[in-house]
């Protein structure tokens, strides 16, 4: 099946369990990452604690420092210096793609049950032309979620484009073309800055047992 490290660049490390499974390594919360969870219930720091694992198992096969991970004001994770990442986490699977700032210049990934969406959320999320466009996927291949991966695809967008960007991106500021390959296309609309590889930039999906994995790595954001 095509794992996550398929789906990104050679030089990018990425760790991942399933399940129950944990990953290898130190299961406790560093200096700095505790307030993060502090209120959490039990379900959430868990994730919380696994999805760090993770991502100090992929900073180790990197060969990068593996310690604290803490939570920028967006959410997402404050990576050592020269360092890009993103961390992922749905029921039953977990993941952490890293890789060096000279050789990437940011990556975003997400991991979606192979589910539908709850009800009204294809709506919220997708435009007019989107949604055709899952329905004629859809009629093509079932097998695959289509509303769902679209939803995958923006979310990975958005982990790639805020640690760079620093401002929100909603899900109506986007346009994304899905391919039955394995491809997908993002398209900004109409942007109000200078968003340089972003405003037309390209990723790629899997169907990981019963995942959806996206992803989206990029050079030249600087």
């Amino acid at each position: 099946m095509p794992g996550l490290e398929t789906l990104l660049p050679a030089t990018v490390a990425v760790a991942h369990c399933r399940g129950d499974e944990l990953p290898d390594g130190d299961l406790g919360l560093y200096p700095g990452e505790e307030a993060a969870v502090s209120r959490a219930v039990p379900t959430r720091r868990r994730e919380f604690v696994v999805a760090r694992a993770c991502a100090r198992q992929a900073l180790r096969r990197l060969g990068a420092p593996a310690g604290a991970i803490g939570k920028g004001p967006g959410g997402e994770p404050q990576w050592p210096a020269d360092v890009v990442g993103s961390i992922t986490h749905c029921t039953g699977y977990t993941a952490a793609a890293v890789g060096w700032q000279a050789e990437l210049s940011t990556l975003g990934i997400d991991a979606e049950p192979n589910e539908p969406l709850p009800a009204g959320v294809l709506g919220l999320t997708a435009s007019a032309a989107e949604i055709a466009q899952v329905d004629s996927l859809a009629a093509a291949d079932p097998k695959v979620q289509w509303g769902r991966l679209l939803f995958c695809a923006k979310e990975a967008l958005y982990k790639a484009w805020y640690p760079v960007q620093h401002r929100r991106l909603g899900f109506e500021d986007v346009d994304v073309k899905l391919g039955r390959d394995g491809w997908f296309s993002c398209r900004l609309l109409a942007p109000t800055v200078d968003v340089g590889p972003f405003a037309r930039c390209q990723g790629r999906w899997a169907l990981d047992d019963r995942v959806l994995l996206a992803a989206v790595a990029l050079t030249g954001c600087g």
